[in-house]
Parts: C-alpha cells; structure tokens; sequence
C-alpha cells in the first residue's frame, strides 16, 4: 500500500523481502524498489520498479489517483531493478509522458521498444511544473550509470536520490526514524561499499550538487527514506567518498588443512592487542559483500591463501577480484599463507596487493607444511605492526 512522505507526496514501490541475491550482492535483509508519486494539478511517477513488481507498483498509484491521470513518468536511472517494469507501466498510464535524459533515452532502448511511447528530454537546468510544486533535475553521471540523477522537490525539500543513499533493506518500515539505524547505516555502508566505491569520485560531485539544495527529505532507490538521521547517512558519504580510514585492521583467509588458517589467527590476535579493531573473515565463510564492506573503511589488511595448482585458492581470487574492480583506499598490507612442496599462493596475493597500490609492509610470510611456534609469533609481530601503522592511517585523515 502507498505510503505518504508529506502532503501530496507518496511512496509507492515494493518490498522484495525474500530477496537474498541482487546479481552477486548478498541481500541478507532483502531490498526495496522505491518508486514516489507526486500529485499536483499534474501527476509524476518518480521511477519505476524491477520486472514483476509492475502489478504491486500501479495498484499503489491507482489508490492515489486513476491510472489515466498521471501526465510524466520520470526515470532518474535506466538499471533494470528501477526501470525494468517500464514497458508495463507506460502501456497502463496512457497519457504519460516519459521524461529523462538523452543519455538514458539512448541506455532505455537498448532496453525496450520504446516506439510508442512520448518521451520528454531534459538537459541541465531543466524543470518541470506540475501546478504549485516544480521538479527540478540535477544530473549526476556515473553515480551510478553515466545516464542518472536526481529530480529535487523544491517545496517540500525531497531529494529523490535514486541510487545515492541506499540500502539493500527490505523493511516494513519506510523511514529511517522508524527503523533500526544501527542497521540501516550498516546497509547503507554495504551498499556503497559494493556499488558506489568505484565511483567515489562522481559521488562525491553528486552529493556536493545535493548539499546545495534545500533537502528535508531523501527518497532514495532502495530501502528507507532518510527524514529524521540525515546527519547521520550525509556524514557516512562525506567519509565514505573521500576515503576515510579506522583504526582497523581486516584479515582475509582461505585455507586447505588450517595452516593458514593458523596463521590468520595470530595475525589477528597480534594486531587487536595492539589496540586495532580486529576483523577475522575466512573468505568461504564470508560474503563478498560483507568482506568489501569491512575492507572499504579498513586502515589495514591482511590476504592470506594457501597455494593450489601454483597459485591462489579460487575463493580468494574471486575475492581479490572484487577488490580489485572496487579501488578501495590503499591499505597497509601484507600477504600470508602456507605451501607444501611448491610455493605461490602467499606470491599470489602479493602481485595482486601490489596491483592495487597497497603499501605491502613486508615481505610475504609463509610456513610449509604447518607453522612451527616461531612462525606463529612471527604472525602475532606482523599482527602488531599492521595495527600500527592502521593508527597512523587513521590518524592521518583526523
């Protein structure tokens, strides 16, 4: 059912609660696809939903006004999980106009036919009168898809943000104050950390445009709508953009007969005697999206594989990978792991931390077989100088 945000203003999108895999990001609290409604002596649909969620999204404007009434469907981004249902909805809102930019014009067909449908392009500085409020249109490329934006409504302060601000969070509730917030900005750290980090630089263009506005409100894409903490997910995105660090330390492993397992293990315990917040995640354990989100505000990090076939443990390239693709801040680094008759799991991982210009504070520690006690308090001594050097990294962003 529609929810309100103020007088005139809806929330009409749908709950995915059941979802738990969102193309690879896990989505352990499920997700939301926002879509809002403004009435006016016009009607704007603002965004629509993925495919399959059409039939939910227009019995919600329909409890609002009839489906014939609305005059501008806007799509602030083309990805399918916004835009998806499109062809559905412009063939239930007969007399709807499609507004967007030539640049998602151009994404949308390759999409969809789009053939019969009006389409309403706007460049920068555009708006668009509904009556006593006007939407106004700030294009923020490549925050996420070279194609998005924002559309601000001025009159009331709602900043409908599309992707900026969300959270893979499928919660009854529809607004922060009404939510855990421990959790919502954890999900929203998660969710920037796994879609936006690679675009910090465009984010951070997005949220300054967005500072400039009047914004009471943010309604983004997914998740809840921002009303009562907006210092607090402002401040999680200024941090979060310019690539601050903790006093952290995260140490990543795989492992074949638990030597490197052993050896993750006085890692971490060197580093949280040292005074760091400790983070141990054996990579078959953990998800992609948890690792990249515990990795993304780490002032330190620890890559540990065992060597197979010569080289990494698969899981740890996958992880690797991911890392690699997301350009976090560079960290304090070392790699670890244990061999047997051949060496290049630890190797491996050294050419990759190498790769994304982490600073590597030694050389790779390795153990064969099994790790003898002076191996182990070699791992506890490097546990402790990753520690510090993750207080000088956060330190030096105070």
């Amino acid at each position: 059912m529609p929810v309100s945000l103020c007088d005139g203003v809806y929330w009409v999108g749908a709950v995915d609660a059941g979802l738990r895999d969102f193309h690879g990001y896990e989505t352990d609290r499920g997700t939301t696809y926002n879509a809002y409604l403004v009435r006016d002596r016009e009607t704007a649909l603002i965004d629509t939903v993925k495919k399959g969620f059409a039939g939910t999204l227009l019995a919600n404007v329909a409890e609002i006004v009839p489906l014939d009434k609305v005059d501008w469907v806007v799509c602030n981004h083309a990805e399918p999980d916004h835009a998806g249902s499109l062809p559905e909805v412009m063939a239930a809102l007969p007399n709807a106009t499609l507004v967007c930019t030539e640049k998602c014009r151009q994404t949308l067909a390759l999409f969809f036919d789009m053939t019969a449908w009006k389409v309403r392009i706007i460049g920068p500085g555009d708006t668009l009168p509904l009556g006593d409020r006007t939407l106004e249109f700030v294009q923020t490329p490549l925050a996420h898809w070279p194609e998005s934006m924002f559309t601000f409504l001025p009159q009331d302060g709602v900043l409908f943000s599309m992707d900026a601000f969300g959270q893979h969070y499928g919660t009854p509730e529809r607004f922060d104050n009404a939510s855990d917030l421990d959790a919502v900005m954890d999900e929203a750290a998660a969710y920037y950390a796994n879609i936006l980090l690679p675009f910090g630089t465009p984010t951070a263009k997005a949220m300054a445009a967005a500072e400039k506005l009047p914004v009471r409100m943010i309604a983004p894409s997914h998740g809840v709508i921002w009303r009562g903490h907006l210092d607090r997910i402002l401040a999680g995105y200024k941090a979060w953009t310019a690539g601050a660090v903790c006093n952290k330390v995260v140490v990543l492993c795989d492992t074949m007969w638990g030597a490197t397992e052993r050896m993750a293990e006085e890692l971490a315990a060197g580093a949280a005697d040292a005074g760091a917040e400790t983070v141990l995640l054996p990579v078959r354990k953990a998800s992609l999206t948890r690792i990249a989100r515990e990795v993304m505000d780490a002032a330190a990090v620890a890559v540990g594989s065992p060597t197979v076939n010569g080289g990494i443990m698969p899981q740890m390239g996958a992880v690797l990978t991911h890392l690699q693709g997301l350009k976090p801040a560079p960290k304090a680094a070392v790699a670890f792991g244990a061999y047997g008759w051949a060496k290049g799991g630890a190797e491996g991982v050294q050419t990759v931390l190498e790769a994304m210009r982490w600073e590597i504070i030694a050389e790779p520690l390795r153990v064969q077989y099994r790790p003898t006690e002076d191996d182990l308090r070699r791992c506890r001594e490097t546990g402790a100088q990753l520690a510090q050097k993750a207080a000088e990294k956060a330190g030096a962003g105070k």
